[in-house]
């Protein structure tokens, strides 16, 4: 079983997604536990405070320290028995090779930001880790940390229906995934390619192969890079781009 604690100052937006699909079924199923822990809970002003004015001034509020490790270490202990990763636009991004690895762990924490950030002290000595799911801002870290967590869950053993699913899935294989069709065979004029119905395996794998190719190479080339490729894709993605415009012929 994969253990995940979520610190937030908005626990509410956890009860639904976490009841519901993959996630449910994981929790369900005993592969995942996920306890969701409210920061303001360790807060000890009647009014429950955990944020203030920035020292030096500028906009907007920064997390305080004091919640943010009283909450970690009464759940957690200290130092954590977990590693705490704090979700924030500065972190490292997140990577389906990094779900892989979390996925393979007993268990990790996920801390989320709000406002301005969290004070500095809670990076440098509570954190283990800093990720970011992209180059934008949000509100809070916890869409993010649902992010984490239902790419993480889904590659759990018995999380999915098809195990094949999460092999298959974009960026698994370092590439974009083949396109996908189903019934009926014809839609408003529109076929389903002569090889998905062939029932011949061998040319259907070819085909998958040769389009996961062609979607990453049209749309994610810098992915290429870093892919496994044979002698013959890595000539085919050179024919390919010697046919783009304005390529050296």
């Amino acid at each position: 079983m994969l253990t995940i604690e979520i610190f937030t100052l908005f626990p509410n937006l956890f009860e639904a997604p976490l009841r519901e699909s993959i996630l449910g079924r994981a929790v369900a199923h005993g592969l995942l536990t996920v306890g969701v822990h409210n920061i303001r809970d360790a807060a000890t002003d009647r009014h429950q405070v955990t944020d203030d004015a920035p020292y030096g001034g500028g906009g907007g509020m920064v997390m305080k320290p004091e919640p943010i490790f009283a909450e970690v270490e009464t759940v957690l202990g200290s130092p954590p028995a977990l590693p705490v990763i704090l979700l924030t636009p500065q972190g490292t991004p997140f990577t389906q090779e990094k779900a892989w690895a979390l996925a393979e762990t007993p268990g990790f924490a996920l801390l989320c930001g709000r406002y301005e950030g969290v004070d500095e002290r809670v990076r440098e000595h509570l954190a283990s880790e800093e990720l970011s799911i992209g180059d934008y801002v949000l509100s809070g870290g916890e869409l993010a940390a649902l992010v984490v967590v239902e790419a993480v869950a889904r590659l759990l053993p018995g999380a999915l229906g098809n195990e094949e699913g999460a092999r298959d899935d974009s960026h698994s294989s370092g590439l974009l995934e083949y396109p996908h069709y189903t019934r009926p065979p014809e839609f408003r004029g529109w076929g389903v390619p002569d090889v998905l119905l062939s029932g011949n395996h061998a040319q259907l794998r070819q085909w998958r192969r040769e389009q996961s190719l062609r979607r990453t190479f049209l749309r994610r080339p810098d992915l290429l890079a870093k892919a496994e490729l044979s002698d013959e894709e890595k000539r085919l993605i050179a024919r390919w781009k010697s046919q783009e415009p304005g390529a050296e012929k």
